[in-house]
């Protein structure tokens, strides 16, 4: 019998957004979807005759303060150890605006830890005047620049020339940047960028990250060995108007997917029903990534999250905002296209995800936090939005506290209250259509952990399967995955970490899954 173990495929996507800058008008400065800026001259422009695609792309120059200076976009995108990727964009500049000076201008990618200390560096080559002297990169020409040139982390020396960007030891996120260096002297002269790509094309998304607790909601009920509820009404801190109940009415599982539903109905003294469902007493963890993947409703009133609390909340003398508080997701319905992320400890600090393309918390999005001993991200579809890495002494205690202790998780669907500008009855009724249901598709919780990958060795007779044990995952064959068109995976082994394969006469694959 031939035993073939099988190791994850990975899509090749563009991991950027707006990667052409169609999204937003051009013309515009400092007007980029899906990109941060720096320095004092970046620009959103449209031209039938210049673009290299589409209707629109990007103008960087000097920004002329005499010294030295730094001009660009980036965008950050989640990662992990052993991920590996490829990268290029395309580059132009005008005979009548051409790169003059000491000007320099390349595109970069560097992995780095929760703190942004870059860990490894990748370059394109460098467009500087002497590559437009001598035809290394021809005027009014778009060029593709492919990065291929690793330097030190310093970015002073080129160290290897590679094919491949992989994410070395200790990678959260991969940045993906274009630079323009800016001479002291001012001199002129601008590049044009359009159709940047990044692109995964080996290794495990995260790396050795992986899922050690999930809920899937893959059954047919809540599960009441994780999930409590908290019940009643009185405004919650915030003068919510919701009654939080118990019912199926308000929370249950179904076609693999939780539902928090808010309902309009009079309910003791209240005039919508809600659910809130949290793991106090029952699940918490410090540290780790933590993902869920939901859709939002839209509606006056609405106040859907996903956030997590302290476990010491309960303890005299801390409490809130004592115990710490991070909202991983809350939005406010009369505003799907946005998403907001925040600690609170006493001292609080937050940031605005701004989807792009025309998206928002309608759709089915992945909302993701990496939370460390002195760093927290916030991550919307894989982009890293807000970084809190000096946050104030709590009530109680000093920093790094409140954030370096156990936090239980919490979904709700709020109506109404301080976070929507205190919305009347009147007006909730008259612009939000009910009921109103938060969609949750699964919650996940990363850490390092082994690889996850099968081991085999002879048991007697047979064959032993073995993977590490710490990974929420399970073990599924296929007797026929060399025939074409076909793919019938059958899982084999569950909540266990090894298996016993009887030698038998064809082949046989086994890989992992996860979750």
């Amino acid at each position: 019998m031939l035993v073939a173990l099988l190791a994850g495929r990975v899509a090749a996507a563009n991991l950027l957004s707006n990667p052409g800058f169609e999204s937003g008008p051009g013309g515009t400065q400092n007007y980029f979807p899906g990109w941060q800026t720096y320095g004092g001259n970046n620009y959103a422009l449209t031209s039938a005759a210049l673009e290299h695609s589409g209707t629109n792309f990007y103008k960087v120059y000097q920004a002329f303060n005499g010294s030295t200076n730094y001009t660009g976009i980036y965008q950050d995108y989640i990662s992990g150890p052993g991920a590996a990727y490829v990268a290029d964009g395309w580059a132009y500049t005008l005979s009548s605006d051409v790169l003059a000076g000491q000007n320099v201008a390349w595109i970069e990618v560097s992995f780095r830890d929760a703190n942004a200390n870059v860990l490894a560096l990748y370059r394109s080559a460098l467009l500087t005047t002497n590559a437009i002297a001598t035809g290394a990169f021809p005027k009014n020409t778009w060029c593709d620049f492919a990065v291929t040139n690793q330097y030190d982390t310093a970015g002073t020396r080129v160290t290897n020339t590679v094919t491949r960007l992989v994410a070395p030891a200790g990678t959260i996120f991969v940045r993906y940047q274009i630079v323009l260096l800016g001479d002291p002297n001012g001199a002129n002269g601008s590049v044009y960028f359009d159709d940047l790509n990044l692109v995964q094309v080996g290794g495990a998304p995260y790396g050795n990250i992986n899922i050690v607790w999930s809920d899937e909601f893959d059954g047919t009920a809540i599960k009441t060995n994780v999930w409590t509820y908290d019940t009643g009404n009185g405004g919650w801190g915030n003068s919510e108007q919701e009654y939080y109940t118990s019912r199926t009415n308000n929370a249950f599982v179904s076609d693999g997917l939780l539902h928090i539903v808010a309902r309009q109905e009079a309910y003791s003294s209240s005039s919508y029903t809600s659910a809130r469902i949290k793991t106090q007493g029952l699940f918490s963890f410090q540290y780790g990534r933590v993902e869920w993947r939901a859709q939002l409703p839209a509606g006056l009133g609405f106040w859907p999250a996903l956030w997590m609390l302290g476990t010491n909340i309960s303890v005299p003398g801390i409490g809130w905002p004592g115990c710490g508080e991070i909202d991983v997701l809350e939005n406010n319905g009369s505003t799907p296209p946005m998403a907001q992320g925040s600690i609170h400890s006493g001292s609080d600090a937050t940031a605005i995800y701004n989807f792009p393309d025309g998206g928002g918390v309608t759709n089915f999005n992945t909302y993701t936090l990496d939370w460390s001993t002195n760093a927290i991200l916030f991550y919307v579809n894989g982009h890293l939005y807000e970084t809190q890495t000096s946050w104030g002494s709590s009530t109680t205690n000093a920093y790094p506290y409140p954030f370096n202790q156990p936090f239980f998780l919490i979904m709700n669907l709020a109506i109404g209250g301080q976070y929507l500008d205190y919305p009347s009855t009147n007006a909730i009724n008259d612009g939000t259509t009910f009921p109103g249901e938060v969609l949750v598709d699964y919650v996940r919780i990363y850490k390092p952990t082994d690889p996850l990958r099968l081991s085999i060795k002879p048991a007697g007779t047979n064959l032993l399967l073995m993977w590490t044990s710490n990974v929420v995952c399970h073990l599924e064959a296929d007797t026929n995955l060399l025939a074409a068109g076909t793919n019938a995976w059958v899982q084999m082994a569950a909540n266990t970490n090894a298996f016993q394969v009887k030698p038998q006469t064809g082949s046989v694959f086994y890989r992992l899954a996860s979750p």
